[in-house]
């Protein structure tokens, strides 16, 4: 590894411990405003020509940190935007967050998302890297709903997988269920509330029959049999 390599490593680890100790300060203050689809509303209301800046980065943050809840942002970028610009914040935002997540294990953190995986049940995502379909089946899994999503960004990273390709998959099955969350929330703000049950029973229909079957999803999706039963949620 040359000395300017070695230079922009030092600088990335740099940079993810202080955007992780910030994170981790404002957290409780995050998932405070994002628990609420009316408080995160006006919060970006109020920063006028900035909120679409801030209302990408919450995405972005959504994407790359879990715990924080997404279904609220996606919701209010309809409700605050409409549809057409709600999706397009909305997804830039979360392509952004996936590209950092993706990187992040590509060209920094590998041997630290490895370690998460060895200390997890993780075998099924040894099975999933190694399995000659892997693009079939990250297609799978960002598409139903209830499946582990977010963690699986950054296991690809660990793979030989094309980022164009990667990206790709990644927006086209995460798409429709972007599309609907900011639909929810543009029927709300112009109180369209029967298109409003309708996408949402939709919606939750699909999450509901994904986590129910999500134990025998991810066995059918591993490479060996003798990983069927290496998948079990708690």
């Amino acid at each position: 590894m040359n000395k300017s390599k070695r230079i922009f490593k030092m600088l990335m680890y740099l940079l993810g411990v202080c955007t992780a100790v910030l994170v981790l300060k404002y957290l409780p203050n995050i998932l405070e405003l994002t628990m609420s689809l009316d408080k995160f509303r006006n919060y970006i209301v109020s920063l006028g020509k900035l909120g679409t800046i801030v209302f990408i980065f919450f995405q972005v943050l959504q994407t790359v940190i879990a715990p924080i809840p997404g279904e609220v942002i996606q919701v209010a970028g309809g409700y605050i935007y409409g549809v057409s610009l709600g999706i397009t914040y909305t997804t830039v935002g979360m392509l952004l967050g996936a590209i950092i997540a993706f990187y992040f294990t590509r060209f920094i953190g590998a041997s630290f998302v490895e370690k998460l995986m060895n200390k997890k049940n993780s075998k099924w995502l040894n099975n999933v890297m190694n399995n000659k379909k892997f693009s079939i089946i990250l297609f799978i899994i960002f598409f139903v709903p209830g499946l582990p999503k977010d963690f699986l960004i950054y296991v690809a990273g660990l793979t030989p997988i094309k980022p164009l390709k990667f990206f790709g998959i990644l927006l086209v099955s995460r798409f429709p269920w972007l599309l609907a969350s900011v639909s929810i929330g543009s029927n709300l703000h112009y109180r369209n509330y029967i298109s409003t049950v309708i996408i949402s029973s939709l919606a939750l229909i699909a999450f509901i029959l994904g986590i129910i079957y999500k134990d025998k999803i991810i066995n059918k999706l591993s490479c060996h049999k003798n990983y069927k039963e290496s998948y079990k949620t708690s």
